[in-house]
């Protein structure tokens, strides 16, 4: 898994990676952010681990704005 770059604190830190984090990977409650290209101009992907299923952790995807990233 390659970082593109962090942003913050050693408390709160952003991730912003260049693809989805393989299946098991992604925590419950985790968030990180994947610039892979699937979100129109000036926006990213966010990944949440949202819910634990008996199969593991179910991951929601939304695009959010860039600038939404402090």
């Amino acid at each position: 898994m390659r970082r593109i770059g962090t942003l913050g604190t050693a408390l709160w830190a952003i991730t912003i990676l260049t693809h989805d984090p393989p299946v098991g990977d992604l925590r419950l409650g985790q968030r990180v952010f994947v610039d892979d290209g699937t979100c129109p101009q000036g926006q990213i992907k966010e990944l949440i681990g949202a819910k634990l299923t008996a199969s593991g952790v179910q991951r929601v995807a939304k695009c959010v704005a860039r600038s939404s990233l402090k």
